[in-house]
Parts: structure tokens; sequence; C-alpha cells
């Protein structure tokens, strides 16, 4: 049960653009693997945007000429896995020896649907995990589908069972339930949502399922927008500092350990420890002596 070092970024893509996006994903996985890092967990959607205050031209009952034309340049910006893309990922993995975790727009293989996916990487540089976000919120809706939810699934490591959810999936006690329910250690929630109440969602989903939450975010300026493109005057209204970020690292008995960190760009650190999780669970485990079962009357 040796402790090993994690790491989560909080940082901007080169919005809209897939290939330097994965270029930073790159200088900041070799800069984590460098501090001795063996997981390395991006934000949700980080290739290539989360597109915050954008509206792609959408009403109730009407669509605009220049929101089609932002879907595109948005579309362009996903990767489908597999994909050239894709296998830069993989080999990112592979070069510094880390899972890599990445928050990405997928592109489905049929058809012209996106989704807000997860993917995971091992060592080797294979795809071990991907999970699409079962419910976008609100206007999320207009541009991800919905996932199935039958990729809720966690992955063995050396150091620990790792798996996720998606932002505001967190809220849904069901997901959270299955991945309680496979032995989740090392839970990861990269998220978009820079709210102060965020900070203590995280502290009751580690004292909940008594495990480490690493959750990531951007930190997101308007300038970072590209000028060109075809919605942004939808952007004139919009702070300066679209996402603040929030990021942080909470043990099994919800205590912050590393962060909340806000309005910079950073890479987070800590140590977990399975023997942490183990002591944490005297009291309280979830799926076990505090399971509630309940009997379900008919009439």
């Amino acid at each position: 049960m040796q402790n090993t070092k994690v790491a989560v970024i909080q940082a901007a893509p080169i919005l809209f653009d897939v290939n330097r996006t994965i270029d930073k994903i790159e200088q900041l996985t070799k800069e984590a693997a460098q501090a001795e890092a063996k997981l390395v967990l991006f934000p949700e959607t980080f290739i290539s945007v989360y597109p915050r205050g954008l509206s792609f031209g959408t009403v109730v009952g009407s669509r605009s000429k220049d929101g089609r034309a932002t879907w595109q340049k948005y579309w362009e910006s996903a990767i489908a896995i597999p994909s050239e893309a894709a296998d830069r990922l993989a080999q990112i993995a592979k070069t510094y020896q880390v899972y890599l975790v990445v928050g990405i727009t997928e592109q489905s293989k049929v058809g012209g649907t996106l989704y807000c996916s997860l993917v995971y990487y091992a060592p080797d540089g294979q795809l071990v995990g991907k999970h699409r976000k079962v419910m976008p919120t609100a206007a999320e809706r207009i541009i991800w589908g919905a996932g199935n939810g039958d990729d809720l699934q966690v992955i063995e490591t050396p150091f620990g069972k790792i798996g996720g959810l998606i932002c505001w999936e967190n809220y849904m006690p069901m997901a959270r339930m299955a991945l309680y329910e496979q032995g989740i250690e090392l839970y990861l929630a990269p998220t978009a949502d820079s709210r102060d109440a965020w900070v203590a969602s995280m502290q009751h989903i580690a004292l909940e399922g008594r495990c480490y939450v690493l959750s990531c975010n951007q930190y997101v300026t308007k300038d970072l927008y590209p000028t060109d493109l075809p919605g942004i005057k939808d952007l004139e209204n919009q702070p300066e500092t679209m996402c603040r970020g929030g990021s942080m690292i909470v043990d099994p008995l919800g205590k912050i350990i590393a962060g909340p960190l806000y309005d910079q760009e950073g890479i987070l650190y800590a140590e977990i420890s399975r023997a942490e999780i183990v002591r944490s669970k005297m009291d309280f485990d979830v799926v076990g002596h505090y399971r509630f079962k309940r009997n379900i009357l008919t009439t």
C-alpha cells in the first residue's frame, strides 16, 4: 500500500484548435510526469473547448446561420475515437508512463452528434476506458448527445481503482452509487463548475464514497476565444474571466489536501494512500455495513 503521486491540471486549451491543444496536453503531462505523478487528469472537454457563453444561435423555435457556422467550428475541434488525434493521446501516456485521463468533445463514428466524454489511457498507450456524459445540463443539450450509462466502469490500476463522472453527473446519486459498488478508490470529477458550492459537493462525495476525489476545471479568459468565431458577439456581455477554475484534491475523510486553485493555471499534486482509504471505512462503508436496504412494498 505504497503512496502514489497524482496530478490535476488546471489550464485552458487552445480554444477550437485540436492539434495545439494536444501539444499543450503533452507539455503539461511531461511536467507532471517529471514531478513523478502516475495519474494525470485534465478538465471536462479540454479538447478543444467548453463553449461557455456561446448560444449557437438558438432560441426556442429557431436557429441562425451564424449559429450553425459556430457549430461547424465546434464540431471540427472535437475528436473521434479512434483517430490520429486520439493516437497522439495514447502516445503521450506511453511516452511519459502515466495514466492519462482527458475530457474531450467526442465525434460519433456515424452521424454528426457530439458527446462530452472522458477517456482513459494506460501507461502502455492502450485506451482502457471511455465514458460519455449521460445527461448534459441545460443548454449543453443543444450541443451534446446523452450517453447511455453502460460505460460507468472503474479501471484497475496498480495504485487503486479509478473512474469518474463529469460535472453535474456528480449530482446524480445512482450514478455515484454505480461507482461505489465497484469499489472506486480514486474518483475523478472533471467539471466546468467553478462555484463555491462545488467545493462542498466534492467533499461530500469523498466522505460518502470514502475515496479520494480529484476535481479539475479550466481557467479561461475571454481573450482566449478566436476573434473570427462566427458567434463571437455572444461574448460581448460576458466577464473577462469566463471560468475561474477551482480544481482540488480531497482525501477520503473530506479534507482538501490540494487546492482549490482559482484565477490561474497550475498543476495540483497530492500523495494518495490506499491504506488511508481502508482506515476511512472503519466507521462508514456505503456499500458495506452502512448500506441502506429498502423493502419495496406493492399494493
